[in-house]
């Protein structure tokens, strides 16, 4: 079994609009890309050829001069091309998927491609007929936005027939070349009362495979259904004396490709609600049902090696999550593959999907706005940066064991928390709480009780020691509960962040802000243990006037900036490969004494509140600091880098949108200059935070979004 990859390639229509996910990977235009790739020790690749890309124009001239240099290099670096001719995409625009246009069109497409490259064996004409049909002729989300049980079936049609065709077409030019055939597999659950509309969408998961291996006939469970809706016996009957069975079977399996039906309304939000002519009722995933039991990647494989018994590869394998959660999930399914292999069915290879990350799918590719989520890579900065999951895929190829502390607990979905819709008891899940614990040290501020709020959330095993436990100055003392828990990391959250307090106690502002990290890098230096702390935006004097990045010099005004600053000087001279991230005024769901949190006690009590008008922050919802900070910590990232919510707003117009959302009066709040509110610390006039290497947070809109949805 090999390990392959896979790019997140698609181009699908909305109206009139093309969504094109290279484009916003920036892959077109990054000349490192394929080293990296390369890199990994990857044998195969899935790698788009695009119809909508190289032929938008009926009559066009294709330029292959980009995907020829691509193609090339990939195949001289001994990487096997599986071309992708279609992802997700209803052709260009002078095709129609509801018409043979498409089933036609793509065929003398995929001739030029064989003519361009005749080397290459493996093809995936189209991407997932059947979910892409359902998209576009069942669910209306996808061009041509139908809504009907026959405009599902005749795009689906088209799509299988569009494939024997192109497969033919390459064949004349490479008689070699190989199908592999990509869907997604999941499996309906149901109550008693739905387990029929469950049998159904069972057998109908299964039409686009037994379309193209010549299983329908009169005698086939779904002949009935596919005749009814508009599919003619002379159809069904050209892949029955033409079919194309792939030479490999490959199957793409998400956590959401297990659903349930259940007819209990009430229970359900409304978003999930939905009927079939007879029945109305929820549809939702069956991993946050108690009442459904997964089948799983293992059992769905074995089920399509039973009904088919040819080669099988898995040619999706990724989940939008937490790091420790993508790493689970992709040992979770290379472990079913190797299970399966085990027990002799033929596994060809498992793909690392999304290597650059994806766009959009939080909205299932049906608007503009594109919200991100990595992969291997994490491309945000337009530079590709690699993650803690390149590292495992590197490692899985080579055939060496991979081993991460955080893959000793479950995933989310094989823990009782992921149960959103409880109905007869929780399943009967054991959390594993794993030897090599997280070690956060300060567990009682703000940073310490977030982070053990989120590792909880995350299942990251962690040992948590508040400011009382342990005595920060000693090194003596730090390095005993190091070979006391041996931790895999050392989070310091012992914060003292108050600007200015700070002014007012500069022996403990220091002690804590300076003398602790400094003593916790030298010992997990000493140690081999990857230590996280944090620094601060006072650290710059705002002379910038624009938002500052992590190769900007520092230049404190005030006395916590200049603890802070000391403190990233003597962190990474004694520990080069300690992470510091850098973060704004903060602000935070849990009970805290942030000026957020202040500000809005006043304002409940009707007080008025001084409001600088020229002092501009990044404020930073803790929560999300949090998960990021834990994310470039188990990608082993170091160094100085920049975490902050995007968007940088004054003091004055920050208390006028806390006093508008928590429906207080703006009128309590005095605009002043920031010198005329007689504090003791300067403080630079702009301190807002960027990143030029890549951790890019939410909108500040949306922190504030999510931070009154909770707390209001």
């Amino acid at each position: 079994m090999e390990i392959w990859g896979g790019i997140e390639c698609t181009i699908n229509r909305v109206g009139d609009q093309y969504f094109d996910q290279l484009t916003y990977q920036g892959h077109y235009t990054r000349k490192e890309d394929l080293k990296m790739l390369s890199d990994l020790g990857i044998k195969k690749i899935r790698y788009p050829i695009l119809w909508e890309k190289h032929l938008p124009e009926r009559n066009g001239v294709i330029d292959w001069s980009f995907t020829a240099g691509q193609v090339e290099y990939l195949t001289a670096n001994n990487i096997d091309v599986i071309a992708g001719l279609v992802h997700h995409g209803s052709g260009p625009a002078y095709v129609n998927m509801l018409d043979e246009t498409f089933s036609t069109g793509l065929p003398a497409y995929a001739e030029q491609v064989a003519m361009q490259f005749p080397w290459i064996k493996y093809y995936t004409p189209v991407n997932e007929p059947l979910t892409t049909a359902r998209f576009c002729g069942l669910y209306g989300l996808w061009y041509p936005h139908k809504n009907d049980d026959a405009s599902f079936l005749r795009i689906l049609y088209n799509e299988c027939k569009a494939t024997a065709l192109a497969m033919q077409a390459i064949r004349r030019i490479n008689p070699e070349a190989m199908l592999v055939h990509t869907e997604d597999i999941g499996k309906t659950h149901a109550t008693k009362l739905l387990q029929y509309q469950a049998d159904f969408e069972n057998k109908r998961r299964w039409i686009g495979l037994d379309l193209l291996c010549g299983m329908v006939d009169e005698n086939h469970d779904l002949y009935e259904y596919l005749i009814k809706h508009g599919i003619t016996p002379d159809e069904l009957r050209y892949f029955t004396e033409n079919p194309c069975p792939p030479d490999i079977l490959g199957f793409n399996h998400y956590i959401t490709s297990e659903r349930f039906l259940d007819e209990r309304l009430d229970l359900y939000p409304p978003h999930t609600h939905g009927r079939n002519g007879k029945h109305a009722y929820a549809d939702v995933e069956a991993v946050r049902s108690s009442d459904a039991v997964l089948a799983g990647p293992k059992a769905l494989l074995n089920d399509a090696w039973q009904r088919y018994g040819m080669p099988l590869a898995i040619t999706e394998a990724h989940l939008h999550c937490g790091r420790e959660d993508q790493l689970r999930w992709l040992n979770y399914i290379i472990q079913a593959a190797e299970d399966l292999e085990a027990e002799g069915v033929d596994i060809r290879g498992v793909t690392v999907w999304s290597l650059f990350g994806a766009y959009g799918w939080d909205r299932l590719l049906t608007t503009s706005a594109r919200n991100y989520e990595s992969g291997a890579f994490d491309v945000r900065t337009g530079e590709a940066r690699l993650t803690q999951i390149a590292k495992m895929v590197a490692d899985l190829a080579k055939g060496k064991g991979y081993i991460h502390p955080v893959l000793e607990q479950h995933g989310w979905w094989q823990r009782n928390d992921r149960i959103l819709y409880p109905r007869s008891g929780a399943a009967n899940i054991i959390v594993n709480p794993g030897p090599n614990p997280l070690l956060i040290i300060g567990s009682d501020s703000t940073l310490g009780m977030a982070l053990v709020d989120i590792c909880n959330h995350r299942n990251i095993n962690f040992v948590g020691l508040s400011s009382k436990q342990l005595n920060l100055s000693s090194i003596q003392e730090i390095e005993a509960a190091i070979n006391k828990y041996r931790p895999w990391a050392v989070v310091n959250a012992a914060d003292f962040y108050q600007v200015e307090d700070a002014e007012l106690d500069r022996e403990n502002c220091f002690l804590t802000n300076t003398v602790i990290p400094a003593n916790l890098a030298i010992c997990c230096k000493k140690s081999g243990v990857q230590l996280l702390t944090f620094s601060s935006d006072q650290v710059f004097d705002g002379r910038k006037n624009s938002e500052y990045t992590e190769s900007d010099s520092v230049n404190p005004l005030n006395l916590l900036g200049l603890s802070k600053a000391r403190a990233e000087e003597q962190v990474l001279r004694a520990y080069p490969e300690a992470l510091v991230v850098r973060s704004s005024e903060i602000f935070s769901n849990l009970a805290d004494d942030s000026a957020m949190s202040r500000m809005l006690v006043a304002l409940s009590r009707r007080e008025s509140i001084d409001v600088a008008d020229d002092v501009f922050i990044s404020p930073t919802l803790v929560s999300d600091l949090i998960h990021s900070s834990l994310d470039l910590l188990i990608d082993g990232e170091a160094q100085i880098w920049h975490v902050a919510n995007q968007g940088t707003i004054s003091w004055a117009d920050l208390a006028g949108e806390v006093a508008s959302r928590a429906g207080y009066s703006s009128t309590l709040l005095v605009r002043k200059p920031y010198a005329e509110l007689n504090f003791n610390a300067a403080r630079p006039s702009y301190s807002g935070l960027t990143s030029d290497r890549g951790v890019f947070l939410p909108r500040l809109e949306n922190a504030l979004d999510r931070y009154f949805s909770v707390i209001s």
